[in-house]
């Protein structure tokens, strides 16, 4: 038979990340999809943001 895998660590949730806490108020880092709206944030990448449900894309300028 095959050896059991030993469970590993976990990944470590890093939301808190894409949000600033001030007082008792929540407000995101990010921009918001323009085509679907301010429920849906833009995935930021090396050289672009991309919406994960629409495929909106903006690329960034090269330097």
């Amino acid at each position: 038979m095959a050896e059991k895998k030993s469970a590993g660590k976990s990944k470590s949730n890093k939301l808190h990340r894409l949000y600033d806490a001030k007082g008792e108020s929540l407000a995101r880092k990010g921009k918001s999809c323009p085509k679907c709206g301010g429920g849906f944030a833009l995935a930021q990448h090396k050289d672009r943001v991309c919406c994960g449900k629409c495929h909106y894309t903006e690329f960034s300028r090269a330097k």
